[in-house]
């Protein structure tokens, strides 16, 4: 890559809308994915979420607006711009008969420069498995194969639709250190998902969908405000009574409430505006 091309946004949307049968789907959306950034794309179903990303994946055509990945117009694209590209969607298929060496070997032939599939299939930790047929994967492992098929292209920007769904908790929290990984040796991602701890977790800034417009984009901790949020210091008194105050100066409070209390304060917990707090504010849900 040029350093004139490293200095390019890796997704450049504007004024991007899409109706069906004459209902705004996506309705004026601007968007700036840098690169080498985890972007994680939040919002309700029926949001538009889905449909922005289709477009800027190319499987969908937009009826306005620009958009650039990887500073090519995904409509048509070019089988040059899609090797550029890597896709995981929320199932890639069913390939039972064949084993995980077997799968992505097949899928790095599409591709005019793949990385090595044996190096893939250690990147994605599979390397135990890389001679068991596909059938015999826990769902988590067939995730990670879906994310070898998406990399072994050698990809610069990865999409990963809703990567987690399904996952017992220590599953996604190994697939986390993956998408850690893959951001960490320089691959662009963009995510949607629907689980905010994990946008939280993995993304350096968010952007919320909502009746297809872009509501906000920020990083997890500043969106809606949520830095500059009062933060609501609760306790009880000696009798058990709970109380709660919200304050811009929470330390100053429990200070006050340490003085009060002789030091332990019974019950004491300050919070501030979760992220699932702001980004249901943010959809219209009460």
């Amino acid at each position: 890559m040029s350093d004139e091309a490293a200095d390019q946004p890796a997704i450049e949307v504007r004024g991007l809308r899409k109706a069906y049968a004459g209902t705004p789907a996506v309705d004026g959306v601007d968007l700036t994915v840098r690169r080498g950034e985890v972007f994680a794309l939040l919002g309700p179903n029926g949001a538009g979420k889905t449909t922005t990303v289709e477009i800027m994946e190319g499987y969908r055509r937009r009826d306005a607006g620009e958009v650039r990945v990887l500073g090519v117009d995904p409509d048509p694209g070019t089988p040059q711009w899609r090797s550029r590209i890597g896709i995981v969607l929320q199932g890639t298929g069913e390939f039972d008969e064949l084993t995980v060496g077997e799968v992505v070997a097949h899928f790095a032939a599409f591709y005019p420069a793949p990385d090595d599939p044996a190096t893939v299939i250690d990147r994605v930790g599979l390397s135990a498995k890389a001679k068991a047929r596909t059938h015999t994967l826990s769902g988590g492992q067939k995730r990670r194969l879906d994310v070898a098929l998406g990399i072994v292209g050698r990809p610069e920007l990865l999409f990963l639709d809703e990567p987690t769904t399904g996952f017992d908790p220590e599953a996604r929290r190994e697939f986390w250190e993956l998408i850690r990984s893959l951001a960490g040796a320089g691959t662009t991602i963009l995510l949607t998902t629907h689980y905010l701890d994990e946008a939280e977790a993995l993304a350096d800034r968010v952007g919320v969908i909502a009746a297809g417009r872009l509501v906000e984009v920020a990083a997890p901790a500043e969106l809606g405000g949520r830095r500059d949020a009062l933060a609501t210091v609760a306790w009880r008194t000696a009798d058990g009574t709970a109380h709660r105050e919200e304050s811009a100066t929470p330390t100053k409070l429990v200070a006050e409430l340490a003085t009060r209390f002789d030091g332990e304060v019974p019950g004491l917990t300050v919070t501030r505006p979760t992220l699932e707090d702001v980004y249901l504010r943010m959809i219209g849900h009460k």
